[in-house]
């Protein structure tokens, strides 16, 4: 198959970017409300054609996507849920989280009898979603990606390339009594991780963010997402799917998109420079400075740069 990478965005790409609107605070959306399992999710569903699907991850909901997703909907139907647990789908209670918020999720995307689909993957969101291509190669046509897990590093063989601040933040979250403390009574995923990511959230973008987590009851599922990350091969059942899923992304043919900044959290660069060298198919665009929730820095070139490669793919 053809390899394309581009090493930065294209003019086209940066100039439709430089004149598109100003990011917005609030989600322009009205969201809708699916029975999945017997539980709600709501999601974002918004024009009409071929599906592009937006999955976010932990702690995020599908507000993440807000200023991305319409570069899409001309032409396109953008579907962006809310995982199970997160944003405004309902909380029930989860002892394997990974699984579960799986079983939830393709329930939900199995109802929308998905075609030619094209997924637009983060975080978590990349986990779920490269498993969902992986066990429905007849439904997902094409991916784009950032900030996702993805081989060479995943899953975590060595925890020690996360660099010694976040070996310590990670290592406090997996210690009983500790995480809780950390995550749940003084909610350092959000108020910390995320507002000094790098992305320069504002207030009123953190109030929302925080919005469906007001407990710390509410909050487990954002202390349960971390502990499931396969970091030395623990937990095992999840690093069998990630590696199933690294396996799978390795030897993919289909169309790929990477978005990748430096240094970025979940692909640094030596991992963004092995991705373009050895996948398939793959096309990247290089955004700058930027940590892990790179769709609040650049929004617009983000939604450029995807609209442009949906007429390609």
């Amino acid at each position: 198959m053809k390899r394309r990478t581009f090493l930065q965005t294209t003019a086209a790409t940066a100039a439709v970017a430089a004149l598109s609107p100003a990011p917005s605070l609030a989600s322009p959306f009205q969201k809708k409300y699916a029975d999945v399992l017997g539980h709600k999710m709501a999601y974002i569903d918004e024009g009409e054609g071929r599906p592009v699907v937006f999955l976010h991850g932990n702690p995020a909901s599908s507000y993440l996507w807000r200023n991305i997703i319409p570069f899409v909907t001309e032409g396109h139907r953008a579907i962006a849920p809310d995982l199970m647990g997160m944003g405004d789908s309902d909380k029930p209670v989860m002892t394997e989280t990974y699984h579960e918020s799986a079983h939830f999720l393709h329930s939900f995307l199995d109802s929308l009898d998905l075609k030619d689909a094209v997924l637009v993957i983060h975080d978590w969101g990349s986990a779920l979603g490269w498993h969902y291509a992986r066990t429905r190669p007849d439904r997902i046509a094409a991916v784009a990606f950032m900030e996702a897990m993805a081989p060479p590093f995943m899953p975590l063989k060595d925890i020690e390339v996360l660099g010694p601040q976040m070996v310590q933040f990670m290592t406090g979250i997996r210690t009983p009594g500790v995480g809780e403390a950390m995550i749940l009574e003084q909610n350092l995923f959000l108020d910390a991780f995320m507002r000094h990511d790098g992305a320069g959230l504002s207030e009123a973008a953190m109030a929302e963010y925080n919005r469906p987590f007001p407990t710390p009851a509410s909050r487990q599922i954002i202390l349960d997402w971390p502990r499931e990350i396969p970091m030395e091969g623990s937990p095992s059942d999840v690093h069998a799917i990630v590696q199933a899923n690294s396996d799978f992304v390795a030897e993919s043919t289909f169309p790929k998109l990477m978005f990748h900044v430096s240094p970025g959290a979940v692909i640094p660069m030596q991992a963004a420079e092995w991705i373009k060298q050895n996948l398939t198919n793959i096309e990247s665009i290089y955004l700058g400075d930027g940590g892990h929730f790179i769709q609040e820095q650049y929004p617009n070139e983000i939604g450029a740069g995807l609209a442009d490669w949906l007429t390609r793919v």
